[in-house]
């Protein structure tokens, strides 16, 4: 009898093993994203104070359907992005803008979160440093 509980067990055991194992498998399944960015990070260490800096995030659908840029978020008010305001149909291509406020003097790394109609949010960074050597004030 002893023999037979431990078959039943040992049976039921990998049934429930073999089940949550399959559960896994599906929950780790990530599907890739319909949107393509040449890159997720853009450097630019040598800004002069001031410049109107724009760093450019260029990205491709290579979806079945049009991708729709609902949200993108920066990480701070130091920083703007403009997204497309147009679906972008499959196969093509358009891009984020984002601007710094380079009147911060110093190193920067900020973030911009980018949210679509399919897909998770894409995080994009853009790195830099401005320069400290400040332009002379203007005499009125």
């Amino acid at each position: 009898m002893k023999l037979f509980m431990s078959i039943v067990a040992a049976v039921a055991l990998s049934f429930s093993a073999s089940a949550q194992n399959s559960k896994d498998a599906k929950s780790q399944k990530i599907e890739k994203a319909p949107i393509t960015f040449k890159t997720l990070e853009v450097n630019k260490p040598n800004i002069a104070y001031g410049a109107d800096e724009t760093f450019t995030f260029d990205f491709k659908n290579t979806g079945k359907t049009p991708i729709i840029i609902t949200n993108v978020q920066t990480s701070c008010g130091c920083t703007t992005a403009n997204k497309p305001t147009e679906p972008v149909a499959p196969g093509k291509s358009s891009s984020i803008s984002v601007k710094y406020d380079t009147k911060r003097v110093g190193d920067f790394v900020k973030t911009i979160t980018v949210t679509t109609n399919v897909g998770d949010p894409i995080v994009l960074t853009i790195k830099g440093k401005v320069a400290e050597n400040a332009p002379a004030p203007v005499k009125n």
